[in-house]
């Protein structure tokens, strides 16, 4: 056997190369922050919405952890302080979501043009407001939302316009122009990205067969970035179903948000204010189901739609 023959072999055997453990190896990493960080809180969340703290002897004889099966469930599912949460949520989403894809798209049709200058820069500008967290976002439309303080309501009140955009009517707006303000930026450059992949080829083909930029952009690049569409509306609905950051801060400048005002605000008010992890864990559950069966119908309803529009119905 030859030098180089006999360093190959050794590098081979040094890496493991063909050994059945290498693609283990590989995806171990993986698989131990899955199983810590994904699937061990829910099986915590589980075992503890089946157990209750009880108390005896008027709460000086101590407490016991005893098993309950599915009362916590039946506790959540009858607070009408959690339940009306989902209705707020699901009206948050219909304004807020739509109105995101829609800037988000446009957005990112708009650069894929020609028409822009400097492209870089307003993408960069736009994409800016995704690098604040949440909080701090919040904390910074609060200041504006406050009309002692606020320059913008200020000017319009100079005007005779008296604005209260934290008034029972006009909060969930706040709230959603904040998401908006925050997300538009990084579902736009999702959607620049998957229009970078759409071969050009088929541009030119349009216009030679006499299409605008708008039919390219409805009848061409819309519907192939779909996936793209389908990623970041379904991220959307799922942070609508989640929301909490944004009201957990403006709630301390307005009484219009309650301490349960959405479902992860009402778990959080339970864990902490209620003193009871056992139910708030149980809530957390029925939220994660809830979040589970929207987006597997959302994913149903777009596999039905792209199904159909394949078989040309």
């Amino acid at each position: 056997m030859t030098a180089a023959a006999t360093t190959r072999v050794s590098r081979r055997r040094f890496t493991g190369a063909g050994a059945p453990w290498v693609p283990y190896a590989f995806v171990a990493p993986f698989a131990i922050l899955f199983l810590v960080f994904l699937v061990a809180p829910i099986v915590v969340a589980i075992v503890n919405s089946l157990y209750s703290r009880q108390s005896s002897g008027l709460g000086f004889g101590g407490s016991s952890l005893e098993f309950v099966g599915f009362d916590n469930f039946v506790r959540a599912l009858t607070d009408v302080d959690f339940l009306i949460g989902f209705p707020r949520v699901v009206i948050y989403g219909l304004i807020q979501v739509p109105l995101m894809m829609v800037i988000s798209a446009g957005l990112a049709l708009l650069f894929d043009t020609a028409l822009v200058k400097a492209p870089r820069f307003f993408q960069f500008a736009i994409f800016l407001p995704y690098a604040v967290p949440g909080v701090i976002a919040a904390l910074l439309w609060g200041f504006l939302y406050q009309p002692s303080v606020s320059p913008i309501l200020q000017f319009f009140s100079g005007l005779g316009i008296d604005l209260d955009l934290l008034a029972p009517g006009t909060v969930l707006g706040a709230i959603a122009n904040i998401n908006l303000w925050s997300l538009i930026g990084i579902n736009m450059i999702i959607l620049f990205a998957a229009l970078q992949g759409v071969p050009r080829e088929m541009y030119e083909a349009a216009r030679i067969d006499g299409a605008g930029e708008l039919r390219t952009a409805l009848q061409i690049k819309l519907p192939m970035i779909g996936p793209a569409i389908l990623l970041t509306t379904l991220s959307s609905v799922i942070g609508t179903l989640q929301l909490f950051n944004e009201p957990q801060v403006l709630q301390s400048i307005t009484s219009n948000i309650s301490s349960d005002f959405t479902p992860n605000m009402a778990i959080y008010a339970t864990s902490t204010l209620g003193k009871d992890p056992n139910l708030a864990s149980a809530m957390a559950v029925i939220l994660g189901v809830a979040t589970l069966v929207v987006s597997l119908g959302l994913l149903a309803a777009n596999k039905r739609t792209t199904k159909r529009a394949s078989d040309g119905i």
